[in-house]
């Protein structure tokens, strides 16, 4: 998945505009995403999706299966934003009740507001998460280094930053050797041993990251590592005027129609 995404961000037809515009762009999204109202949300997750998919050139399946992964950790909360528990005894749910148990006595409530709650907040996940899924798949993350790099972030934030992304590849690659290992010596096969021998590599794979983060220090101190890794100048690209235009005017429309909903709701 890691180096499907970062040979994408190097692919996409989007990959020669202005990297700065790129990030600018989304952030502006992401901002009107977070505070906006559930239907500029889903505005703006359809409108990122046309940039992905059909400017960007990126695969349809691909893109879900990338949007549906982060999803999965929102459904393990919904339990919790839907449901109420109160005693039996107590007085009955505030908001109106959809869906009613009982146990051991308990009532468990499905409310309205509840579902209301979900229903935003899903919104919510989907148009940000779309919007930093923008630029993760359309900019390589060498220049997103140098677009940090250009708004002055610390060095220290962006080297730390660099190694752990260049380790993200060393942890990939040395557990895939590992398991593949085990897989030809007969491990892997049931259960229990799934369990002991997922135990094992988790515990060797800790050794050869270190050994490899040795290997790694020692070859930047033969190279003459000053404490500083320089990275390339930040370089401008052009936007071409039509993502000017479109972003400009379709952020504007946003804006507008968001103005629009908050007076009508105060009205």
């Amino acid at each position: 998945m890691i180096k499907l995404i970062d040979s994408l961000s190097y692919l996409n037809k989007l990959r020669s505009v202005s990297p700065l515009w790129k990030c600018g762009f989304a952030a502006v999204l992401f901002v009107l995403s977070y505070l906006s109202h559930p239907i500029i949300q889903l505005v703006v997750f359809s409108w990122i999706f046309i940039w992905i998919v059909l400017y960007a050139r990126i695969p349809f399946k691909f893109y879900i299966l990338l949007m549906g992964t982060p999803c999965l950790f929102y459904a393990t909360g919904l339990p919790a934003i839907m449901i109420e528990l109160q005693s039996i005894h107590a007085s009955s749910a505030l908001s109106p009740v959809i869906a009613q148990f009982s146990f051991m006595g308990w009532a468990a409530f499905v409310t309205e507001s509840g579902l209301y709650k979900a229903g935003h907040l899903f919104m919510r996940v989907l148009a940000c998460l779309s919007c930093l899924t923008f630029m993760m798949l359309t900019t390589p993350i060498s220049e997103l280094f140098q677009v940090m790099k250009k708004l002055h972030m610390p060095s220290l934030i962006l080297e730390l930053m660099l190694i752990m992304y260049r380790f993200l590849f060393v942890l990939t690659d040395t557990a895939s050797q590992m398991y593949s290992a085990q897989k030809a010596r007969g491990g892997q096969s049931r259960f229990r041993s799934r369990l002991s021998d997922t135990a094992i590599l988790i515990v060797r794979l800790f050794g050869k990251t270190m050994q490899r983060y040795k290997g790694l220090s020692h070859g930047l101190s033969a190279r003459g590592f000053t404490d500083e890794i320089r990275m390339a100048p930040y370089r401008s690209n052009p936007v071409p005027p039509r993502y000017k235009w479109e972003s400009g005017i379709g952020i504007a429309l946003l804006l507008l129609l968001e103005l629009w909903i908050r007076w009508r709701e105060t009205t």
